[in-house]
Order: C-alpha cells, then structure tokens, then sequence
C-alpha cells in the first residue's frame, strides 16, 4: 500500500472534509516538495507553524545538539538548562510583567493551564470569551470556543462560561460601521458580564488577531476599552497568542499593538518551528497560585523541543524577521486591496503582516461564498500554492507562509490567487 492508501485503512481522518491531496516527501524554506516530483510555494505554514521556514538549519542543529543529550527526563521533576534557558527568554521578549511560564504539547494545553492558573489565583470559575473565538479542541477549550461548527457533538461543555461580540467590522453585530460604531462589541462586554454571568469571572480569552474566526484584526482601540472593563471588575486577561505569535503579524505578539498588559499568555505554533511545544506565561503573583498537585504534564518543556525554540526566538530577532514581514504583509495586502477593486467576489480583505484573510461572498448582502473559497483553494494547489481555508462561515482564504518566503515566491502566489478568482468569477 501507498502512503494514501494507508492513511485510508490506518489513519482516522473522519473528522476532516478531506485530506489534501499533496503526499509531502520534503520541505525547505518556503516550499514543500511532493513525492511525485511536484513543488508547492507554501503559503499556510502548516497552520501558522514553520515561521523560520521548513528545516531552517539554524534550528535543526540546536536540536540536534540536544538530541545527543538528552531527549527526555521531566520537565516538572529534574533541572533541565534548555528549560531553564527557554522559559528566561520568554520572561524577556513578551511584554507586561510576565515572568513564569508553563510548559505544554500543545496549544489547547496551555490554554487549559491558563484557565486552571486564573481559577486559582481568583478564586472564580466562569469565563468570558468571543464569539467567532478558537482556544483548542480540549473539552475546557471548546468550552471557550465561540463557534458551533468546531463544538458540535462534543458537548455538554463546561458552564460558566459566557461571550461577547467579536471586533468582526465586516459582519458587525450590531449592524454598525467602524469608527462610527464607537467601539459598541467592546462596550458591550459589561452587559455580558452584568446580564450573562454570576459576577464570578475569572478571566477574559481573546486572540489579538483572531485565527480559525477568519483572521479577524480588532480595531486599534478595541483592546484598550476591553481592559478598562476588565480592571473595573477584577477580571484577569488572557491573550491567545497560539496562532499570532513570533512574529507572525509583525511584532513578536500581535497584543504588542494594542498597548496593553495581559495577565496571561498562550503560546505555541510557531514557538518552535515545527517541533511540538505549548506554554502560557503569567504574572508572577498568578503563576505562584499553583499549589502542589494542581498541575504538571509529562512531556511539556520537552528538552528538545525547548532547544529548538530558544533557536527560533534568536533566529527571528537576530535576522529581524518582523520588520521583513510588516514589509512584506504591506506589499501583499496592497496588492490584494488593488484586486478586491476588480472582483466583487472579495468581500473583505483583512490582517496583519503575514496573516491574511481573504473573505469570499457571494453577492453585495454578504452571503458566505464558502463553495468558491474551496474552489479557490484547489485551484490554487493545483498551480503550486498551498493557501488555508477559514472563517466561522467557511469562506475566508487563509494566508500564512513561513515568515521568510521571498517577495519573489509571494508575487507567485498573488498571481495565482489571482488566477483562481478569475476563473471562479467568470463562472458566476
């Protein structure tokens, strides 16, 4: 048997529509090479993962290094220096007073650790996120997951747990338009406290730059109105900065842009560059709320996992990765902002740096043109560009290449992009 036929008999994949069609041999970089002989200009990152590139050697030999020396022990039972070395680095580049960390596998785990940690250290058990959210497919996570197409059949979820609007100008709640809306889903975030919850909330999760929802960028002020909320009734923030983290939109944390200090972060995806790690970091006084026996993971902090990380961290600074990518984000949005211009079809065009989104409609009422955003997206493979597909409706176009693909590999994907949707709307 091949590698498909095997995935049919040994792999369960029922959960998933369908497996792309790509068997994947190799990857460099920003492309990934198929079995068959085939080049794809990668464009989805593995979801938001590679940001320093597939196989960057960089990487690859910090872990190797550390593979000759140790693979496992225990983060959580012995003292380990890339551990060590990792969570110091952490303490350093994200912004606030965060200081400790925890170490995971995986996203959902550490935002079920920072859901676990703001329990603790308040003394409340509800929570308060937004609609159109993802944090994981963990039941806690799920639980503050505000879209019903990722929760349906896994329930009953946790109670206590409440949502606000999200920031998605472009399908507004209330019907509103931005600036003039004056910031109504933020503002609203006090009725869900007084009206949807008991007055025990611990703490509030939002993405910066909302990921699976459709990549959805908050106004500029949004985050600002949210924490004078939260501060009025002692809720703690916690920032999801699974997907929009390390340099993915332009800053080391998509939260860097809002002027404000979160309680907590999340992290992982593109902590590592491909091998498996999650954390979420907290305020000392939050982190110190653990007590013996509330919480621990067996493979979190894996030490080469965390050597791979710490390599990746010096690999975006030292080659100041952000910078490349406002420019590079720029350049690629203005050329999608010049294309909306000419097809109808786009309905929105939204992001920051390398995380695009590309919403599809279908006529000037907004209706989801989920069908043509796969279209779009087979097209696309079949011409040599991975892109991913998004959005609570299912029609948003997901761009997100390693950080380091060239101007060059970009330009490509635009043009084939722009292919695919003129095939799709001359068939309307």
């Amino acid at each position: 048997m091949n590698t498909v036929q095997k995935y049919k008999e040994y792999v369960n994949t029922s959960m998933v529509k369908a497996i792309e069609p790509v068997v994947i041999e190799r990857a460099k970089g920003a492309i990934i090479y198929s079995e068959d002989g085939k080049e794809y200009i990668d464009c989805f990152s593995g979801i938001s993962v590679v940001n320093a590139g597939h196989c960057n050697e960089e990487i690859l030999k910090a872990a190797k290094e550390q593979m000759e020396k140790l693979v496992h022990a225990c983060t959580y039972v012995y003292y380990i220096k890339p551990v060590a070395d990792l969570a110091e680095k952490l303490a350093q580049i994200t912004p606030g007073r965060l200081k400790k960390t925890f170490f995971a596998n995986s996203g959902a785990e550490a935002n079920e650790g920072a859901m676990r940690a703001a329990k603790q250290f308040t003394g409340r058990y509800e929570f308060i996120s937004l609609q159109c959210s993802f944090h994981g497919r963990s039941v806690g996570t799920l639980s503050i997951t505000g879209n019903m197409a990722r929760k349906k059949g896994g329930g009953p979820y946790l109670s206590g747990t409440a949502f606000s609007p999200a920031p998605y100008c472009y399908r507004c709640s209330f019907g509103l338009s931005y600036p003039d809306c004056e910031l109504r889903c933020a503002k609203f975030l006090e009725d869900v406290i007084k009206y949807h919850t008991s007055g025990n909330v611990a703490a509030f999760f939002a993405e910066p730059v909302m990921g699976e929802g459709g990549i959805i960028v908050p106004p500029p002020e949004y985050f600002k109105e949210i924490k004078k909320i939260l501060d009025r009734y002692g809720i703690l923030f916690v920032v999801d900065e699974v997907q929009s983290g390390f340099g993915r939109t332009g800053k080391l944390f998509a939260i860097e842009y809002y002027d404000v200090e979160p309680d907590e972060l999340t992290m992982a995806k593109g902590i590592a560059d491909g091998f498996p790690l999650g954390a979420f970091i907290a305020r000392e006084e939050v982190a110190n709320s653990f007590k013996p026996g509330d919480h621990l993971s067996t493979f979190g902090g894996n030490p080469v996992s965390c050597a791979a990380a710490i390599a990746n961290i010096d690999f975006i600074i030292k080659n100041d990765i952000c910078s490349q990518v406002l420019e590079k984000g720029k350049w690629f949005m203005d050329k999608l902002y010049e294309m909306k211009e000419e097809f109808k079809i786009i309905g929105d065009v939204r992001g920051k740096g390398l995380m695009i989104g590309l919403e599809l409609v279908k006529d000037d009422n907004k209706t989801p043109a989920a069908e043509e955003a796969g279209m779009l997206r087979n097209h696309c493979r079949e011409n040599g560009v991975l892109v991913g597909l998004g959005g609570v409706n299912g029609n948003v176009i997901r761009i997100q290449p390693p950080l380091i693909i060239s101007k060059d590999q970009l330009d490509y994907a635009f043009n084939v992009i722009k292919e695919s949707i003129s095939k799709i709307y001359k068939a309307y």
